[in-house]
């Protein structure tokens, strides 16, 4: 069998976009099976977060099977604590306050903002419970704004929000 070379260029080019069109799947499938470490490390938004979580050695944990629900703060979240509280909640001596404030942003389980609006109130891992209110803009978190919703990852689901969060 004869192939003209348009032909032949027409397969070529076909096969290219299919594996081109295949590989862009794959790499969205890749990113949905990050953990929540990975996928906030890969986020600039997140860059306060991760370091906090780094110096609480919490990243072996939230890289676990879990599944577990992140609210998770934005950089502009941290920054609206007073000035000097992120540099020391990082201090080694100060780690037992960051573990209790972080462990305090996370919720065992995976909880899609569709189950969220349905609880007033959920436990943390840290062992307190946050209080969730559902209003006409939105979820709150014990006062933070969820801004950003069901950020999927291999091992739970991310929810941002726009403050942190503190124990009672």
């Amino acid at each position: 069998m004869k192939f003209s070379r348009l032909a032949m260029l027409g397969m070529a080019f076909g096969l290219s976009l299919c594996l081109t069109v295949s590989a862009a799947v794959c790499k969205d499938s890749a990113v949905a099976k990050k953990d929540i470490v990975d996928t906030a490390a890969g986020n600039e938004s997140f860059t306060t977060l991760v370091a906090a979580v780094k110096a609480a050695d919490l990243v072996e944990v939230l890289k676990g099977e879990g599944p577990f629900t992140v609210f998770a703060p934005t950089n502009e979240a941290f920054a609206k604590l007073p000035e000097g509280t992120v540099e020391s909640l990082l201090k080694p001596e100060n780690k037992d306050k960051l573990t209790s404030i972080l462990t305090y942003h996370v919720v065992s389980g995976k909880v899609m903002a569709k189950d969220v609006v349905k609880l007033s109130k959920a436990k943390t891992v840290q062992g307190s419970e946050v209080k969730i209110t559902v209003d006409d803009e939105g979820v709150m978190i014990d006062g933070a704004r969820v801004v950003t919703t069901d950020i999927e990852c291999a091992n739970g689901v991310i929810h941002v929000i726009d403050s942190v969060i503190l124990p009672k």
